[in-house]
């Protein structure tokens, strides 16, 4: 099933030409709208007739997390105000948060790319969704919403908190559905196991999950642990929120609504576009957002684009899994590291629960990370209680971290329960080295 055939399943031929008119479209729009950008086109001896075809994209400057800063609240804000129907925004925990303004046909475009998403889960309007992501200034949950009443599905908005009564909803009502971060999913998971609910007894059997990277086998430990297909979803405020790209039932990589949000991959170095497969830094262009729309915004999220056609019959662009920040990643000991990374050789081990932290520090002038990690309960109940089987077990995970990252960290086992859980979006690094 395909929400929008005429889209979805587009020509590429047919594609580039649309998408190369919208761009010009976009283009033109912001320079008369948006000072910060007539500004930085004039300065580049660029008018919006040099932009007639996608090709031409190459010639635009690029937008940064700064840039917003910078104009806040809402410098970049294209459509007037009294075109703003609602208005969403990111945190504002390393600066100005980033003011995002929606029109009525924002809002219109939203709810139809996320349907997109939806049916492509195999969602339908039989079913019931539970709306698990935080609701409010952050776009997770009303953008959800949004796409399950235009599906004309049924929707739960749970949001965030309360799991003990999100678990009886799920059971009483007969949810079919959840949309939430992946390590809440896993939260719920845990609670069904605490409040004696076994998946048997409910009838969920989908699961939208974002906001936070995640890997292959925290995917498998969801699906099983709740009895569902698990589904990636992807999408930032600065673009528009949940939808811009999603896995279908081939479940291989993610397409990008690009007839909305035309993608690059570039090297967050040298700022050049790299070639299908290669990983590099996410930059979106929105080809039809009216209230703010963004030109060659960098996301700083590393990934790649994949052209390959898909057994699903959409021709989309698919994007591949987040494989961590080109801003935020950990760097130590002169060392790349990312979360993903140790998850995945956490999550292969038996022994290991899905819940850790990456504390980082600096001691004297070296530094020093420490991986913190649950031990089942089935393995805590045989003996990890004590010190000798924690500390085997500390060493071989140790071992296997060191051979895939390639500098010595130091682990720590915890019991199970001991490490905080979060019902939002979980900091899985603690990174002590910006606090000096």
């Amino acid at each position: 099933m395909i929400w929008n055939e005429n889209k979805e399943c587009m020509s590429l031929d047919e594609r580039r030409v649309l998408q190369g008119r919208r761009l010009h479209k976009i283009v033109d729009y912001v320079y008369h709208n948006v000072p910060f950008y007539r500004t930085k086109l004039q300065n580049m001896d660029i008018t919006p007739d040099d932009i007639r075809t996608i090709d031409d994209i190459v010639k635009l400057p690029y937008t940064t997390k700064q840039d917003l800063r910078d104009n806040y609240p809402l410098g970049l804000q294209a459509a007037p105000q009294s075109e703003i129907i609602r208005v969403h925004a990111s945190s504002g925990t390393t600066g100005n948060p980033t003011i995002v303004g929606y029109t009525r046909k924002d809002i219109g475009v939203w709810s139809e790319c996320m349907a997109r998403c939806l049916t492509a889960y195999g969602i339908t309007r039989e079913d019931i969704i539970s709306v698990a992501y935080g609701y409010g200034l952050f776009t997770g949950g009303l953008g959800v919403h949004y796409g399950v009443e235009n599906l004309g599905a049924s929707v739960v908005p749970a949001s965030t908190g309360g799991t003990e009564k999100h678990i009886r909803l799920l059971k009483d009502l007969g949810i079919t559905g959840i949309a939430c971060t992946p390590s809440y999913a896993l939260h719920v998971a845990e609670s069904l196991e605490k409040y004696g609910v076994r998946k048997e007894d409910l009838k969920l059997r989908v699961g939208a999950f974002g906001a936070e990277p995640w890997t292959d086998n925290m995917r498998h430990e969801i699906e099983e642990r709740l009895g569902i297909k698990a589904y990636n979803l992807y999408g930032l405020s600065e673009i528009m929120g949940p939808c811009v790209s999603y896995e279908c039932e081939e479940q291989n990589g993610s397409h990008i609504n690009e007839d909305h949000y035309f993608p690059e991959i570039i090297d967050p170095e040298t700022l050049k576009p790299l070639p299908y497969g290669s990983v590099g830094e996410l930059v979106f262009t929105t080809l039809t957002k009216e209230g703010m729309p963004l030109l060659r915004y960098r996301t700083r999220d590393l990934s790649s684009l994949n052209n390959e056609p898909c057994a699903c019959g959409r021709t989309l662009l698919k994007m591949g899994k987040i494989l961590g920040r080109s801003d935020d990643m950990i760097i130590v000991r002169g060392i790349n590291v990312f979360p993903s990374q140790v998850e995945s050789v956490l999550l292969s081990m038996p022994e290991c629960a899905p819940y850790y932290r990456i504390v980082v520090d600096r001691v004297g002038n070296v530094d020093k990370m420490i991986v913190e990690v649950e031990v089942r309960q089935e393995y805590f109940q045989t003996g990890f209680d004590t010190l000798t089987p924690i500390t085997t077990l500390e060493k071989k995970i140790a071992d296997a971290l060191k051979s895939i990252l390639s500098i010595s960290v130091k682990v720590q086992v915890k019991a199970p329960g001991s490490l905080e859980r979060c019902e939002g979006k979980t900091k899985f690094v603690i990174d002590n080295r910006k606090l000096v």
